[in-house]
């Protein structure tokens, strides 16, 4: 039989060369199939992997069966190879309770851990680093196992690409990653993406081995696969693999092709890498007609029977309790309180929270802590000094300028059970890691049921006139994230025991430190391990005329403020800001009447707007005066300090207060 593809089986014999036209058939009959019902109705949406089946299906045969594989839109091969069962695909796809996400999220945006599978969010290259985090973890753990991305070359282009590459190789992490080079990003052709000759060509820059193989030989993709993971697994480190395909459909159905030119798709129809497979079987006398037609009657049975159980099950139904249960991992606090009589020690607010961070790893073995700076130097504020030499630099990693890339690190750690914390060098650089925290950590559990175990630390704040770039208090960014906890401590008792509550935790927590706090304040806490329940607010000072409701600086702004006018006014701490303590709001309005919301973020949609809301709704008739916001100026943060001061909540504190009681 003619083929154009040009195969070498090497040591294969029979019966793998057999599963192997399996494994590439039973994705192009689901895919054959999909079309059809797509034009039907049956499913809402199909991005089509015809023409590059031989990718998926000939990286993830060369692979053990628990190395974890990160895919994208196209990869319906890889979910076949690992078994996953077509009737849970195919409810997924029509959306119904039996698939992977519930009906919350469509086609391929799910996670199989079972089966060694982590599906893509719609941004195309995160994924990358999460098989980094996966990665990192068989180094920890001792296990000769890779880790696989994917990418289309298009995505090359993305930010992510080059911080998961760059992480890699720095840390010579055992990840292919796997470039599916069709050519066009959408319509978008590879000339208006890059201007290196092949995307082969980015490997260079990372100092990492580069392959570039025929995409559609699947015998080529398998055998490159085989010996690059044998190798990887002796001696870790990352690979950029480029296969060269062609996708014979559009990005997705409603796209079409009518951008690619006729001789184009002429071309690569000859080159259909499962036609081509099957005839070079039948050439070699390996496969028969008959066995073809054996093959495809047991696939095509199967995909019917797939259906049918999966269209017989009813309709999804909303259930507004299970999708709010499904938001946060299940975790329930049990409060470690410190022994009564245990010893104390007079510690700032930085020292506290070393304090816990050293408790946290001595706690968690699988805990591992990176950022800019953290090993040797100690961080920019002293924070992890000396953690080098206790735990050593596998699990106190220093990390490149790449705040995405280790977001995703983290992640990924997270799918192999391990726990993580992330020191953003400051709050105001989250923004370089926000997509990985807002749409990928905060959003896994609820999507597919996966926890992600991660801290990240947000040194925040403004009073020391570091201007607009290191100052910011951006909290309420994340606040209105479903599936973040938010935690912000105002004295170093809470900060010990809020964190290490933190890494209790089994879900994603942006934790926020005021670095003016740092080394200005000082308390006596237990020097023993103990945790503060997330979620749960404070009283700092009672009273009855009015409530002020605040955290982090402002508790220290509003004890002053009090204290100098010398009024009847109550404090309360919320210590957290998602979940809120909705009770101890209550409590403090029915018992004042009168309250002021207080932070150092700028007023516009600051957590002050969600508080005056809720209780404006539900606590209205409790009220004896409006509800009065005092916040930071609608502005960004200035460097000077007359300026400074003048943009800070704190000037308009004091008049706030006799405001509210005067009313």
């Amino acid at each position: 039989m003619e083929t154009i593809i040009k195969f070498d089986k090497k040591k294969l014999n029979k019966k793998k060369l057999l599963e192997l036209y399996r494994a590439i058939l039973k994705p192009r009959m689901i895919e054959d199939k999909m079309l059809v019902l797509l034009r039907q109705g049956r499913i809402s949406k199909w991005f089509s992997g015809i023409g590059q089946e031989a990718v998926a299906v000939g990286v993830t045969e060369a692979l053990e069966a628990d190395e974890f594989v990160f895919t994208l839109h196209r990869n319906l091969g890889v979910f076949t190879s690992r078994n996953v069962p077509f009737e849970k695909l195919f409810s997924q796809w029509q959306g119904k309770m039996h698939g992977y996400t519930k009906g919350r999220d469509r086609s391929f945006h799910f996670g199989v851990p079972e089966h060694g599978i982590v599906g893509m969010i719609s941004h195309l290259g995160p994924q990358l680093a999460l098989a980094g985090g996966v990665g990192l973890a068989n180094m920890l753990g001792g296990e000769q196992k890779i880790a696989v991305a994917f990418s289309g070359e298009g995505g090359t282009s993305e930010g992510d690409f080059h911080e998961a590459l760059n992480v890699a190789a720095v840390w010579n992490l055992p990840v292919i990653f796997v470039v599916e080079n069709n050519g066009y990003g959408l319509s978008t052709p590879s000339s208006e993406q890059f201007v290196c000759e092949h995307p082969v060509d980015k490997a260079i820059g990372y100092g990492m081995k580069g392959v570039r193989i025929d995409g559609n030989n699947i015998l080529e993709v398998y055998n490159t696969v085989t010996e690059l993971a044998k190798e990887m697994r002796k001696n870790p480190h990352p690979v950029l693999l480029v296969c060269d395909t062609f996708r014979m459909r559009g990005h997705e159905e409603a796209s079409g092709t009518k951008y690619v030119p006729k001789e184009l798709m002429e071309h690569w129809a000859t080159k259909d890498p499962v036609v081509n497979f099957q005839n070079y079987l039948l050439g070699e006398g390996i496969l028969t007609e008959k066995m073809i037609e054996e093959i495809r009657a047991e696939f095509k049975a199967e995909i019917d029977h797939g259906i049918q159980v999966s269209e017989s099950q009813p309709p999804i139904e909303a259930d507004t309790q299970r999708e709010l249960d499904d938001v946060y991992a299940p975790f329930e606090h049990v409060e470690i309180l410190p022994s009564e009589h245990g010893h104390k020690t007079s510690k700032r607010f930085v020292d506290a929270i070393s304090d816990g961070l050293r408790q946290a790893m001595q706690r968690h073995p699988k805990l591992v802590l990176m950022g800019q700076d953290i090993a040797e130097y100690g961080g920019v504020f002293k924070i992890t000094e000396g953690f080098t030499a206790e735990f050593g630099k596998a699990r106190v990693r220093n990390t490149p300028l790449c705040e995405s890339a280790i977001v995703g690190i983290g992640i990924g750690l997270g799918i192999k059970g391990y726990k993580s914390m992330m020191e953003m060098q400051f709050a105001d650089f989250v923004t370089c890691g926000f997509n990985q925290i807002v749409n990928n950590a905060a959003k896994l559990h609820w999507r597919w049921g996966q926890n992600v175990d991660l801290v990240v630390r947000m040194p925040t704040g403004a009073g020391s006139g570091a201007g607009p770039f290191h100052s910011q208090s951006n909290e309420a960014w994340f606040v209105k994230t479903p599936g973040l906890k938010v935690v912000y401590p105002s004295n170093p008792y809470d900060a010990k025991g809020l964190l290490l509550a933190s890494f209790e935790d089994p879900n994603p927590i942006v934790y926020f430190e005021h670095k003016l706090l740092y080394r200005s304040i000082e308390q006596d806490i237990p020097d023993e391990y103990y945790t503060v329940e997330i979620g749960k607010a404070r009283t700092v000072r009672e009273g009855t005329k009015a409530s002020i409701i605040t955290y982090g600086m402002g508790v220290h702004w509003a004890e002053a403020a009090v204290n100098e006018l010398g009024v009847d006014v109550e404090i309360i701490d919320l210590r957290t800001l998602l979940p809120l303590d909705y009770a101890a709001i209550d409590a403090t309005l029915m018992k004042t009447n009168r309250v002021l919301l207080l932070h150092e973020d700028t007023m516009i949609a600051g957590v002050a707007a969600e508080l005056s809301a809720y209780i404006s709704e539900h606590l209205f008739e409790y009220l004896d005066a409006p509800v009065i916001r005092i916040a930071s100026l609608d502005t960004a943060i200035p460097f000077t300090t007359p300026l400074e001061k003048n943009f800070l909540a704190s000037a308009r504190l004091k008049d706030g207060i006799e405001r509210l009681l005067g009313y």
